[in-house]
């Protein structure tokens, strides 16, 4: 069974940094597409930032400049660094990937949510 997990989540004050972490593990072959999405109360999940295997990147327009994902796929892991951080910010994050797994001794696709963390920018 694959699980994405993530981390590094927490309340900052504006102009703040954080770190956010998911790690993904399991029966994994490869995974191609990974990606930052957030939901704030009453609102939509919308897409944050996302990267290919090859690291080639996009970002929503509301965080260029200030947010960068990364991944290591050795260690199947994406990361979003958040710089400069705004009230607006504050939602659950979760961590998306599309991922080449085995299963009963054969290959799936399938995509994959983590469980969120919230990230409360605030003074």
């Amino acid at each position: 069974q694959v699980q994405l997990v993530e981390s590094g989540g927490g309340l900052v004050q504006p102009g703040g940094s954080l770190r956010l972490s998911c790690a993904a593990s399991g029966p994994i072959i490869r995974i191609n597409l990974m990606g930052w999405y957030r939901q704030a109360p009453g609102k939509q999940r919308e897409l944050v930032a996302i990267i290919t295997g090859g690291g080639n990147t996009n970002y929503a327009d509301s965080v260029k400049g200030r947010f960068t994902i990364s991944r290591s796929n050795a260690e199947n892991t994406v990361y979003l660094q958040m710089n400069s951080l705004k009230p607006e910010d504050t939602a659950v994050y979760y961590c998306n990937a599309d991922v080449l797994h085995t299963y009963s001794f054969q290959s799936a696709r399938d995509a994959y949510w983590g469980q969120g963390t919230q990230v409360t920018v605030s003074s």
